[in-house]
């Protein structure tokens, strides 16, 4: 992706809320069939393996995030909204988008400077994770969304945290 491409990387807060957007592309080998995790990675390649990954060649990874965005994720009250918003090349233009929702967690260290999971477990034990006990993972995701990605469609994940 191109720089010229990226808009706001963090959003202002006017409502309380800490954004965070992370642009990436889709990639012939997206999946999207793990049943407890999905993840966005700056590798710009993707194995028939990963089946939990949505986006390849992100511009950011959770140690870009703002100071303030990682310490409300650490709030275990605080709600994480991730919307993932895919949109097709071509002259067809089609945007498929899907909201997953989970929760911060103490543990959450956001740090990684490679990729991001989301994930439906409690799990935090690692620098990578996002948001922990989400409503869905890769799995549950809409097809057509997937099919978008599967395409090499470019997809936006926007993290979205409330106290």
């Amino acid at each position: 992706m191109s720089d010229a491409d990226a808009g706001p990387e963090t959003e202002p807060d006017p409502n309380g809320s800490h954004v965070e957007v992370v642009r990436a592309r889709g990639h012939e080998n997206v999946t999207a069939e793990h049943a407890s995790t999905f993840e966005f990675t700056t590798d710009d390649w993707l194995t028939p393996a990963g089946d939990c990954i949505l986006g390849v060649d992100a511009d950011r990874t959770p140690r870009d995030f703002s100071p303030e965005f990682r310490e409300a994720c650490q709030d275990p009250n605080a709600t994480i909204t991730a919307t993932i918003t895919a949109s097709s090349q071509g002259d067809d233009g089609g945007t498929h988008t899907e909201t997953v929702v989970g929760r911060g967690d103490p543990g959450l260290a956001l740090v990684d400077d490679r990729s991001m999971v989301a994930r439906t477990s409690g799990y935090t034990d690692d620098e990578r994770t996002v948001l922990v006990d989400a409503d869905a993972a890769a799995a549950d995701l809409d097809r057509d969304l997937v099919a978008t990605l599967a395409d090499g469609g470019e997809v936006e994940l926007r993290l979205e945290v409330r106290r």
